[in-house]
């Protein structure tokens, strides 16, 4: 009988550990809620193309800064290339730095930077290991943008404009946002879906 109940008590030790394990596993393709509009963003550290640790604030903007998740093979991102790159430009001479995130596992930092050098992407793009910072922001799709004012709070989320082919552009999402906040005024639209390439989490 003593035995019996042993055999009981460690099966169910086993199925609580199961269920705990699976738990904290993140499942296939699930990913974390962004932070709230408002909320402010941590700095955080990740290494450049050239595997050289960068901080967002050694690389943040006097006025603001944008985060852009992209990646190197997804046709989506790879539409926005020459936007991205003109974003860049526009806004730099505004105090509005631009940085890029890859965070797909399967894209090294040699073929981003490859990439970034083809498609003339002069802001700076880090790596992003093992999600870290895909995680902490709720990024999942390539391009994906995030605007931070120069505290580091979040004014905006989501899609850069509405539409993969630039002909058919008929809201520049990110860019109002950006130009509000340069004029002082309130971000009207703060969010609107990312739609993109999924990123390739390890």
């Amino acid at each position: 009988m003593r035995a019996k109940n042993l055999s009981i008590l460690f099966a169910a030790v086993f199925v609580i550990a199961g269920a705990v394990l699976a738990t904290g596993a993140r499942a296939e393709g699930e990913v974390p809620a962004p932070p709230a509009i408002g909320a402010t963003i941590d700095d955080f550290t990740l290494p450049d193309v050239d595997n050289k640790d960068r901080s967002l604030k050694s690389l943040d903007g006097k006025n603001g800064t944008v985060l852009l998740f992209i990646a190197v093979q997804c046709p989506v991102s790879n539409a926005y290339n020459e936007r991205m790159a003109k974003l860049a430009e526009d806004y730099k001479a505004k105090g509005i730095a631009v940085i890029g995130i890859n965070s797909n596992v399967a894209e090294d930092a040699a073929a981003v930077k490859a990439h970034a050098a083809e498609h003339k992407l002069s802001f700076p793009i880090l790596k992003d290991p093992g999600n870290k910072i895909a995680d902490r922001l709720g990024a999942s799709v390539t391009p994906e943008a995030y605007f931070l004012d120069a505290n580091n709070k979040l004014l905006y989320h989501g899609r850069i404009d509405n539409s993969r082919n630039a002909a058919q552009v008929e809201s520049n999402d990110l860019r109002n946002a950006l130009d509000s906040a340069i004029s002082g005024k309130a971000v009207e639209k703060t969010e609107a879906k990312a739609f993109g390439c999924s990123i390739k989490r390890g």
